[in-house]
This record gives C-alpha cells, sequence and structure tokens, in this order.
C-alpha cells in the first residue's frame, strides 16, 4: 500500500475517517509498520536538570522536521515526542497549589524517586475513560501502590490538523507511590512495569473499543514521555508543559517520525518508554517469535511468580520500533544494564572482524547463543532515565552525528548542525560508525566511548573461558561414515522433481559452467505466482519478500563479506535473562543449510546433553492438502514430545 505525501497548503477532501491502526486488508498487515524518521538526544553530563535541555531537544526536532512527513492534511503529522527525566520542581508545585474548591489538584508527592508518573492515553467517550481510571486504580492498588491523584494534562488542540483531531485521545497522568518503599529504583521499576502489563491486557480483554484509544505512554519513577500525532514544530504549542520554564531535566530524547509505509497513530508515535529509532527491524517475525518461546523460562527470572503477568513480552500490534522497545524494557528490568542489552539486541559486525578484541568478540559470540540480533537499519537513541546514548546498527546504514561542548553539554542526531554551537566552544564532533556506541552517564558525570564501553561490558565474565569448554563447533566433530543414498532416478527426472526449467539450464547454468560468469539476464516476470500455477513448485516460490522491506539498500555478500555472517547454533538457550556457562553449549554450525555428512555428523553426536532423534516425515498422499497439513501436525507433536522426554 502506498503513502503519498502531498505538501500542500490546502486539505483534500474524501478523508478516511479511522479509530485507529487500520485492518489487515489485501497485502497490508499492521503487524509489517516500519517508519523511517530522524531521532537525537542532548544532555548535560554532569546531571544538571535545566529547562535549557528541553528547549534545546524541541530545537532538535524542530530542526529535523524535514525529515518526517504529513498527509493530506498538512497540520497532521506522522508523530513526534520528547523523552525526560521526571520534572520534580514543576509536578510538585503542580499539585501541591491547586483549589479543590475550584476542581483543581492538591496532594504531596514524596521525595525524588520514591514516587512514579504515568502518561495516559485515555478514550474521549467519558463512559470509556472513567472504566479505564477505575480499572488501573485497582491493579495499581493491587499491586502494593497508593494512587495520589490525577491531573489532566494541558493541550491545545487548536495547533494540530483536524485528522489528528478526531484521532486525539484525553490524556492524564496519574502518579503514585509504594504502600511500603522500595530498596531500590530498579525494583519500583520492575513493578511499574508489572502493573502496566497486566493494566493493558485487561483493558484489551475487557473493553477492545476503548483499547484502541487506551495507550500508556510511559509508566516510571524517572522518565517521562509526551508525544503524539504531532509534526515536530506543534510538540512544545501542544503540550504547553514544554513550555514551561519549571520543567526541567538533564537529558531528552527526540524524535520525528516518518512511517514509510505505515499508518500515523498516537501511540506509535516516538520516544517510546526507552528509545527512539530511526531504522526497520527486517528480522522483526523471527524475533517475536524468538522472544514467546523464551516466555517459558521466566520463571526462573527476576520476575518469579510474576512471570505470567508480564507475557506476552512483545506487543503483538506494535511497529517495528515498538517491538524493539518491548525487549529492551524486558532486558533492562529483567537485570541488564541498559547498554548491555543494546549490545544483545543490535550487535556490532564481529566474526570476520579481525581487529576485534578478543574478550569483545567472546562477549558477541556467547551472546549470539543466547539471542539472535534485532537485524536492519537502525539509528537507536536510548534511555534509563539516568544514561543516555545511541547505537548503530553494524552496517551504519543510519546516520547519527554527534557534537560534545567544552563546559559538557552533548548532542546527538540525524544531522549534524541541528544546533547553533560557536565552533570555540566544541570539544569533540563526530560521527557514530557502524555498530558503535556513545553513552553518556548523568548520574556519574561520564562520557564513554565506543571502545572503553564495550570493554568494560565484555570483561564482566570470563566469556571466552566458557566458549572454550563448552561451546561445539560442528566442523571439528568427528565425520561418520558416508551414508549414500541410491536413486534410479533419471537427470532429466531429478531436474524436473527439483524444478529446473530451460531457462535455467541455458541462461544460468551454461554460463556458469562454461565461461565461470554471473549469470546476467532482463526479463520481466511472466510466469505465474506459485500458488496461482498448474505446474509443480518448490516449495521456496511460494515466499516473497514482504513489502516493508523496500528501503534497505542492495546487499553484497561478496564485497560486503566484513558485515555478514551465516553462522547459527543449535541447542537449548535457557533464560535469556541468565549469564552461566551453559548457556553457550551448543552446536556452532557454519550455515543454517546442512549437507547430509553434516547432518550425519549430529545424528551420530551424543554427548553433555546433546541427544537427537530421527522423526519420520513420511504420509500417504491419497487426500492432497489435507493429509500434508495432518502429517505437519504430527510432526510438531513428535517434536515437542522428543523435547519432553530429553532430546
Amino acid at each position: 500500500m502506498l503513502k503519498i505525501l502531498i505538501f500542500s497548503n490546502e486539505d483534500c477532501g474524501g478523508r478516511m475517517k479511522r479509530s485507529h491502526i487500520r485492518e489487515a486488508e489485501g497485502l497490508y498487515d499492521p503487524a509489517l509498520e516500519h517508519d523511517s524518521c530522524g531521532v537525537g538526544f542532548v544532555a548535560n553530563v554532569d546531571g544538571k536538570k535545566t529547562f535549557e535541555i528541553i528547549r534545546k531537544g524541541i530545537e532538535v526536532v524542530v530542526n529535523l522536521d524535514h525529515r518526517g512527513a504529513c498527509g493530506c492534511d498538512p497540520r497532521t503529522g506522522d508523530g513526534s515526542g520528547i523523552l525526560l527525566q521526571i520534572p520534580d520542581e514543576f509536578f510538585r508545585r503542580e499539585v501541591s497549589e491547586g483549589d479543590l474548591m475550584e476542581g483543581g489538584l492538591h496532594f504531596d508527592l514524596p521525595p525524588v524517586g520514591q514516587y512514579g508518573v504515568g502518561m495516559v492515553f485515555l478514550p474521549q467517550v467519558p463512559e470509556d475513560r472513567h472504566y479505564c481510571q477505575g480499572f488501573i486504580e485497582e491493579t495499581l492498588e493491587a499491586e502494593g501502590f497508593e494512587v495520589l491523584g490525577w491531573r489532566k494534562v494541558p493541550v491545545d488542540n487548536t495547533v494540530i490538523g483536524e485528522f489528528a483531531r478526531d484521532l486525539e485521545p484525553h490524556i492524564e497522568q496519574v502518579f503514585v507511590k509504594p504502600k511500603i518503599p522500595f530498596q531500590t529504583e530498579e525494583e519500583f521499576e520492575r513493578r511499574l512495569y508489572i502493573c502496566r502489563k497486566i493494566i493493558q491486557k485487561a483493558i484489551r480483554d475487557g473493553l477492545p473499543r476503548a483499547y484502541h484509544y487506551f495507550y500508556i505512554a510511559s509508566l516510571s519513577c524517572r522518565t517521562i514521555v509526551y508525544k503524539g500525532m504531532l509534526i515536530s514544530t506543534q510538540l512544545s504549542g501542544f503540550f504547553r508543559d514544554l513550555e514551561n520554564p519549571e520543567m526541567k531535566s538533564a537529558l531528552a530524547i527526540v524524535h520525528q517520525r516518518y512511517s514509510t509505509n505505515t499508518f500515523p497513530t498516537w501511540d506509535l508515535a516516538h520516544p517510546f518508554r526507552y528509545l527512539a529509532h530511526n531504522g526497520e527491524i527486517n528480522t522483526l517475525r523471527g524475533n517475536i517469535n524468538w522472544m514467546t518461546a523464551r516466555e517459558y523460562f521466566l520463571r526462573e527470572s527476576v520476575f518469579g511468580e510474576d512471570a505470567e503477568k508480564i507475557l506476552p513480552i512483545c506487543r503483538s500490534m506494535g511497529s517495528d520500533s515498538a517491538l524493539l522497545d518491548n525487549a529492551l524494557e524486558f532486558l533492562l528490568l529483567g537485570g541488564r544494564s541498559i547498554e548491555h542489552a543494546m549490545m544483545m539486541m543490535i550487535p556490532e559486525a564481529w566474526e570476520n572482524n579481525p581487529l576485534l578484541p578478543e574478550d569483545l568478540r567472546a562477549f558477541y559470540e556467547f551472546h549470539a547463543a543466547i539471542m539472535e540480533p534485532w537485524d536492519g537499519p537502525a539509528a537507536v537513541a536510548f534511555s534509563d532515565g539516568r544514561k543516555v546514548g545511541a547505537l548503530l546498527d553494524r552496517n551504519g546504514l543510519r546516520p547519527a552525528r554527534y557534537t560534545i561542548t567544552k563546559n559538557g553539554f552533548v548532542v546527538l542526531a540525524s544531522e549534524t548542525g541541528v544546533l547553533n554551537i560557536p565552533a570555540d566552544e566544541i570539544a569533540e564532533k563526530n560521527r557514530l560508525r557502524p555498530g558503535k556506541m556513545l553513552l553518556i552517564d548523568t548520574s556519574s558525570g561520564k562520557i564513554e566511548h565506543d571502545e572503553e564501553i564495550k570493554e568494560r561490558i565484555a570483561s564482566r565474565r570470563p566469556y571466552r573461558q566458557w566458549l572454550i569448554e563448552h561451546k561445539v563447533e560442528l566442523r571439528k566433530l568427528k565425520t561418520p561414515p558416508p551414508v549414500r543414498y541410491p536413486s534410479r532416478a533419471s537427470l532429466i527426472e531429478k531436474q524436473q522433481i527439483f524444478g529446473y526449467t530451460r531457462e535455467d539450464l541455458s541462461m544460468i547454468l551454461a554460463p556458469m559452467a562454461v565461461r565461470g560468469q554471473e549469470p546476467v539476464g532482463s526479463m520481466g516476470m511472466d510466469v505465474p505466482l506459485a500458488v496461482l500455477s498448474d505446474k509443480p513448485q518448490l516449495l521456496y516460490n511460494y515466499f516473497k519478500q514482504t513489502f516493508a522491506q523496500v528501503t534497505n539498500p542492495p546487499i553484497d555478500p561478496i564485497r560486503e563479506e566484513a558485515v555478514m555472517s551465516t553462522m547459527i547454533c543449535v541447542g537449548g538457550e535457557g533464560n535469556v535473562l541468565d549469564e552461566n556457562p551453559m548457556q553457550c553449549h551448543q552446536i556452532e554450525l557454519e550455515q543454517p543449510i546442512l549437507t547430509n555428512e553434516e547432518l550425519e555428523q549430529i545424528r551420530h553426536f551424543s554427548i553433555h546433553h546433546f541427544r537427537t532423534i530421527t522423526l519420520p516425515i513420511l504420509y500417504h498422499c491419497e487426500e492432497g492438502g489435507k493429509r500434508l497439513q495432518y502429517a505437519l501436525d504430527e510432526l510438531c507433536r513428535r517434536a515437542s514430545d522428543a523435547v519432553a522426554a530429553g532430546y
């Protein structure tokens, strides 16, 4: 489905009104939503909270306005927002100076770090809104919190377009404190995370019509997110809080969305709760499936008996950026540091890099055994409320430039020049390189560059020793006697079975065999889709690239060998939140496609928790597709039974 951008001063008639993300239809599926945007952050390294940080953050995103987009309504944007530290002084005044007789707020806040704030998008229908608020309060009370009160966020919706107003939620902030104080902020954040997950699932199941408008943009004791279906120039005008000089923060992440093949919505604007993302995650379906598979081990983690409450880890209807944020949030609140989690999810190209330190190579190899990369073009700005940083994908397919001043101010953005900083004030000016990271810790007043960050993280555990002791490489296993599979079929019969055509033989194989050249041709696609063809088809022909991958540059595995890898590990993963030597006790394959000889190596390998079993895949074909469906179900059942039996 194409998105047509019309840049004019006139609205176009016949606008389609919709309540939320469009339903799946034809080739469109909301699960395939991706975007390409402008992203950045600003920070005071010393952790000093100022209004100037918020002002500069907004200036950055306004200067990235051209990286966003609007639709037929030029005043309705794809989305823009800002993530801040909780502005304690501002909120303390707001909630304590209200006049109860006039319906104002009047309650006292505990000390900083001992209360949390939620930014909540609610339905405009009063009945649905009150239901959602009531359930939020009940859940928080049941989970050990006291609800101090609600604050309606002052907005000016005259600055936004008609289309954005049609979908605008009612926005309120909820203030909470624990009935029994937590020992650490990490424990506080984890409990708020559990509450939010409970609330989201319950409202989705209990009041589906309200769920389209309901969303918790943030619920934290450290950070708060202001965002919406806005153009960046509307951000501070719409959220009047952002123009108040008493709003102060030491860091800010900002984002201007350009949804390349998606529908803009209020909840899918960035930043999310921990990150803002420019790019696409092209391995998304596999990432979601693996995160779902790992849910089994959560009872063995810090979540314990609360594990069931946070499922599913990844919100099924989110965009790729939202799901990336879900996974980061899970790893962070499960005990990882934010930089450790980002290195796990978006690793640099390590396998074919001879200059990489051995300890860092071991770190990446160990984590490749417990989590697959979230792969694709990406520039990600991230923050846990204390640290703020950015990371590029291993190919460096999205830009990020940064400037550090002599007085300890840092700005990073998709482009240079987003702030006017005099040259004599600049201490360092550079760009992030492929796979590299920059981190600012405002609690310790420290800037860490890529080498320093990764040396610190990679030296936390003896990853190299663990790999030496437990990793098994298939190529080093003993090769069993060759197995011969007799076949009486002629060459032409084999070619027909495997789908060879006359064009394949004359235009592809012949140039390769005779002249050693790459086959080159230029023809239109003149054959029907596999599903519509009357001729036998290979299984692979039924799969096509999804339309959501159109903005990727071409992949060249020969000239870009340094950033390519087909290595894969097989074997049990264990708990992704844990770190122990047995997690890398797997078999490493150089590629996922096995030869008959490699298959025999695995079949005959039975040592140290590795046991193999051969499952039959033959079935009677009299009933065609129905019988195949039954055979696949039966194969899956047998595989599950084998796993349960210890294979």
